[in-house]
């Protein structure tokens, strides 16, 4: 049976969605609820796999990777039938690459959709052509370039 999140629970994760490294006694503050009540929910919260992980926002430019881009991806669907391999294992070989943050298979014209990090246009030649490009299973790609991030 799933687990229904009722008020409390939806107060308590509105706040770690923008505060993740809030205590349980900040976040009692900002819900009005008891803090034990916040320790026992978010441990419920975790253990019903609601809250998956705790992560962090970085700056992105400050760390040398402030060029982002969506790749949409058109796979070969013969030849990954030929190699046994699957739109799942491409996905899992894309990703596999460090500059590569998230990678969906979705559906439409498109198969899968990667959105990645690298430091400037220059790095996003390289990787293009030199390597997603040249993925057994890859037929075509189209790049989106991020302007701004909201």
């Amino acid at each position: 049976m799933d687990y229904i999140l009722d008020d409390k629970d939806q107060k308590i994760l509105e706040v770690l969605k923008e505060h993740g490294d809030y205590t349980t006694r900040q976040i009692a503050k900002k819900t009005l609820l008891p803090i034990t009540t916040i320790h026992n929910r978010i441990k419920r919260l975790k253990k019903e796999k609601i809250i998956k992980k705790f992560t962090v926002e970085l700056d992105n430019s400050k760390i040398g990777k402030g060029f982002a881009a969506y790749i949409l991806f058109s796979a070969n669907l013969p030849l990954l039938k030929q190699k046994k391999k699957t739109q799942y294992d491409l996905a899992k070989e894309i990703k596999s690459f460090d500059f590569i943050e998230k990678v969906d298979i979705v559906s439409g014209g498109t198969d899968l959709v990667a959105f990645l990090r690298v430091a400037d246009a220059q790095r996003f030649d390289k990787v293009l052509l030199g390597k997603l490009q040249l993925v057994e299973g890859i037929d075509k790609t189209q790049s989106m370039i991020v302007i701004h991030e909201g």
